[in-house]
Order: C-alpha cells, then sequence, then structure tokens
C-alpha cells in the first residue's frame, strides 16, 4: 500500500520559481507597454500572445507558492509601468527584443527542469521549455518573413574532413593565427547582437530615468556596451566576418518614463548577468588565446557593473530578497 505524503519544496525548487516569477513579473510589464503602443498587427499578436504565455506562468508559480504557504514574492507590479508613457522604441525593436530574450528562457528553464526533484515541478518547467520553443518559433518566423531576422554568417565547406596538425590552432596573439572556428564565429556574432539589443535598450532607460545616479548608472553601461561592440566587431572585421546592425535607430526620442528606475536598473542588472553566462560560454568554446584574453576581460567589466548595479538598487531599496538558508548563528543569539 502506498503512502502518500506532502514532499516539501527544495532549495533548487523554491530558488528557481522564485527567479522564474520575478523575471516573468518583469515581462509582463515590458510587454503590456509594448503591447500598447506597438501598430504592427502582426507584431502586436506576437506581443499578446508572448503576454498571455508570461501571465499564465506567473499565475502557475503563484498557485505553488500558495499550496505551499511560500510568500509570493513582490517582484514588478501595475506601479512599476506607465501604459500612457510615450513610445520609446519602434516596432521592429520590439520584435527582436522579443527573440533576445527567449534565449536565456532555453537556459533558464532547461536548468530548472534538470535539478529539480518534484515531478510536478518538473513537468511545470517543461511547460514553460515548450512555451518558449513556441515564442522562439514564432518570432523568428516572423522576423523572416519582414526580412528582419539577422542570420549569423556563412561559411565554406571544406574539400574533405581533417586533423589539427600544428600548433597554431591554439595561439592567438603571434605568429600565423588560425581564422576564427564556426563556433567562435557563432558565439561573437551572438555575443554583439545581445549587445546591440541591450544597449539600445539602456540608451531608451537612459533617456527616461528619473533619479540622477540611475541616469547616471545607464550612461555607464552605455559606454560599456559600445566598448564591448568595438572590440567583438575589430574580431570578426578583421577576418572579413559581417557583424549585426546596431539598434541606436529604433530608440525614440522621448523623456516621459514608461517603466520605474527599479524595474529598469533590475533589467539591465538582469541582461548583464546573461552577458557574463554568454561569455562564459564564448570562453569556454574557443581555442585562441587572443580571444579568450579578450572575453574574460569583458566578462569582468560586467561583474564589476552588476555589482554596482545591486549596490544601487539597495541604497534605494529595490533589491528584494531572493530565498536563503537561516542563519543559524542569528538564531543562537
Amino acid at each position: 500500500m502506498e503512502t502518500e505524503h506532502k514532499v516539501r519544496l527544495t532549495s533548487a525548487e523554491i530558488s528557481t520559481l522564485w527567479n522564474a516569477y520575478i523575471n516573468n513579473s518583469m515581462s509582463i510589464c515590458m510587454l503590456r507597454y509594448f503591447n500598447n503602443k506597438v501598430e504592427d498587427k502582426e507584431i502586436k499578436s506576437l506581443i499578446e500572445r508572448t503576454l498571455e504565455i508570461s501571465q499564465k506562468s506567473l499565475s502557475k508559480i503563484k498557485d505553488i507558492f500558495r499550496e505551499e504557504n511560500y510568500p509570493i514574492p513582490i517582484g514588478f507590479t501595475d506601479k512599476d509601468v506607465n501604459l500612457e508613457a510615450p513610445r520609446l522604441f519602434s516596432d521592429e525593436f520590439f520584435l527582436h527584443y522579443i527573440d533576445q530574450m527567449t534565449k536565456p528562457g532555453f537556459t533558464a528553464y532547461g536548468f530548472a527542469a534538470a535539478i529539480v526533484s518534484r515531478l510536478d515541478i518538473q513537468a511545470l518547467f517543461n511547460e514553460f521549455i515548450q512555451d518558449t520553443i513556441e515564442t522562439n518559433k514564432r518570432v523568428k518566423k516572423m522576423a523572416l518573413e519582414k526580412g528582419v531576422h539577422l542570420r549569423p554568417p556563412h561559411m565554406n565547406k571544406p574539400k574533405e574532413p581533417e586533423y589539427v596538425n600544428k600548433q597554431s590552432f591554439l595561439t592567438g596573439w603571434f605568429g600565423n593565427r588560425k581564422p576564427l572556428l564556426g563556433i567562435e564565429i557563432t558565439q561573437c556574432f551572438h555575443d554583439l547582437q545581445a549587445n546591440a539589443i541591450g544597449k539600445a535598450l539602456i540608451t531608451g532607460f537612459a533617456q527616461t530615468a528619473e533619479t540622477k545616479d540611475v541616469r547616471d548608472y545607464f550612461k555607464r553601461g552605455k559606454e560599456i556596451s559600445n566598448k564591448h561592440i568595438k572590440v567583438i566587431t575589430t574580431i570578426l572585421t578583421e577576418e572579413d566576418i559581417p557583424v549585426p546592425r546596431n539598434w541606436d535607430d529604433e530608440v525614440i526620442s522621448s523623456t516621459e518614463a514608461p517603466f520605474s528606475d527599479k524595474l529598469m536598473i533590475f533589467h539591465v542588472s538582469f541582461l548583464s548577468q546573461i552577458s557574463i553566462g554568454n561569455y562564459g560560454t564564448s570562453i569556454s568554446q574557443s581555442t585562441r588565446r587572443d580571444l579568450i584574453t579578450h572575453l574574460t576581460r569583458l566578462m569582468g567589466e560586467i561583474g564589476q557593473y552588476v555589482e554596482d548595479g545591486a549596490n544601487l538598487m539597495i541604497k534605494h531599496g529595490w533589491l528584494e530578497q531572493p530565498p536563503k538558508s537561516v542563519d543559524k548563528n542569528d538564531i543562537i543569539k
């Protein structure tokens, strides 16, 4: 005879659900504003469907927290979005923003599904993965149909398979520097594209932030993005590899804030953390010393920027406490 018993949520389940709740609440605010400003009917349909998915995900996570009597996170609410603020970004930017934001969803939800123990929580994250796949497919199909999808560079076919027989395969600074591998080109292209979208977003945030120190933080972030774009662009153009376009002209000259400073600085920190992961992946798949050195330096710079952003959020009382273990020493006192 089987005994039914309630299985408590583990640290893996609590933390991944908590992060998913916070991120979806932020996405809902962004998408609601986009939906209120978009003019292209097809892009509007995509935004509405993506918004529906985020709202469904948030509701299901909230239900689990209620069942487990776990405090529901604050996240982001109606207070963090002004739907009546003027347009800040173009319709095409909305499309590419959704494209970029689905990519970390594959990583986050896939990792969560792999590490949780309860099968109902795993099933939930598997559902989130399927939703992400659907959104990614829809946005890619739409971008292709509109002729605005950015394809990674093409490569020539080799005549036949071969083995590496020169140590120059691992060099990068001097001597016979090998051409970039296909995976290195792909990672650089992806890192460059993410930086370009992030720069456009942070430009709009810098225009509309209400608090001076937050505006200064965004201006610094824009300078960092420019620097990173220049470094990666140089790596590609030295080998005559085409680079993706920038999105600076997709930012409208509005100064009225559609989003709270709290949401905007969290969003920038979120994207910066994704950049750290992207650079880490690029480093792990690279064999050229010069590329590894460049990316390690850029990753360190982003890490410092994320830390400074966290300090700024703490200063203003905007950083919500993530799930943590109990401090036993504090209890003893």
